[in-house]
């Protein structure tokens, strides 16, 4: 990274940590949110790890057998859908959803912006745009990108701005293309709803929101209504995971999502399995219980 680009990007990082104590609103991704009014949200899946060996044209053939409405194509996978791909290819992506009863939703990426090392983050955010111009390409609405921890060698707030500033520039860069940038809440002492708050707060860009992943830390005293309150401004996407695990409140989490109208997806994020159909069907019918 040139001593020029990195002075800038650490320039754009202070201007956010400075202006935190002064953001009086959500900001600009909270106002007039498109995930949320009208309601009726589906069911999908991430590629990771149930579908990581299957290539597009299983993919579809899965789920719609199953009745899964969405797919978010992880990076690095079978499916080999990554910025390397051709104008050609990314047409044939494309027009392989378009005729298919399965929406191709998102790009589930790895790129994050916590590191201490500005090459690093520099790097990370370049890939990121990469991702945009594919999800434009081939028609998917979102790229997910993460936290994966807050660094210990630097004052929280630093980082907190660091990663608004890199969401804001993704952002600004996702916009003329109609791309949305998702931020998974995720990582350890990251994936902290406040902490979150905060990057989103930092970032205030309209097409930067949150992927809510139903994390332990979403709850207390057994509930995620605090949690959700927090970070629904900021909703554009939802990874679940096991739903058989009582200990978190997924009938109360499918109704407040049902309350704010949220009107977009539930991606299952589960195992793979010697005998997927047949897990899909379960999940989708235990997931329809869950959503009454």
């Amino acid at each position: 990274m040139h001593s020029n680009s990195r002075r800038e990007f650490l320039q754009a990082g202070l201007a956010a940590s400075a202006a935190l104590p002064l953001l009086g609103t959500e900001g600009l991704a909270a106002q007039n949110n498109p995930a949320l009014g009208g309601g009726n949200f589906k069911l999908g899946t991430v590629t990771y790890n149930l579908a990581k060996d299957w290539d597009l044209v299983t993919i579809i053939k899965n789920c719609e057998l199953t009745g899964f409405e969405a797919v978010e194509l992880r990076t690095t996978h079978r499916h080999g859908v990554e910025p390397a791909l051709t104008k050609d290819q990314r047409a044939e992506v494309k027009a392989r959803f378009a005729n298919a009863k399965v929406r191709l939703l998102s790009l589930g990426t790895v790129c994050e912006f916590h590191a201490t090392d500005q090459a690093v983050v520099r790097k990370n955010v370049d890939e990121c745009k990469r991702f945009i111009e594919l999800a434009h390409d081939i028609g998917a609405l979102g790229v997910k990108v993460r936290p994966n921890g807050i660094p210990k060698e630097v004052p929280e707030a630093q980082t907190i701005a660091q990663i608004g500033a890199a969401l804001r520039e993704c952002g600004e860069f996702a916009k003329p293309a109609n791309v949305e940038v998702w931020v998974e809440v995720h990582g350890r002492d990251s994936s902290q709803p406040a902490r979150m708050a905060g990057m989103m707060r930092a970032a205030n860009h309209s097409h930067v929101g949150i992927c809510w992943n139903s994390n332990p830390e979403d709850v207390a005293n057994g509930s995620v209504k605090e949690s959700f309150a927090l970070l629904k401004p900021w909703l554009r996407n939802a990874h679940i995971n096991e739903l058989w695990k009582a200990e978190y409140p997924w009938r109360e989490l499918f109704g407040l999502m049902k309350a704010a109208g949220y009107n977009r997806y539930c991606l299952a994020e589960i195992p793979e399995t010697a005998d997927p159909i047949r897990l899909m069907r379960y999940y989708k019918a235990f997931w329809q219980e869950l959503c009454r």
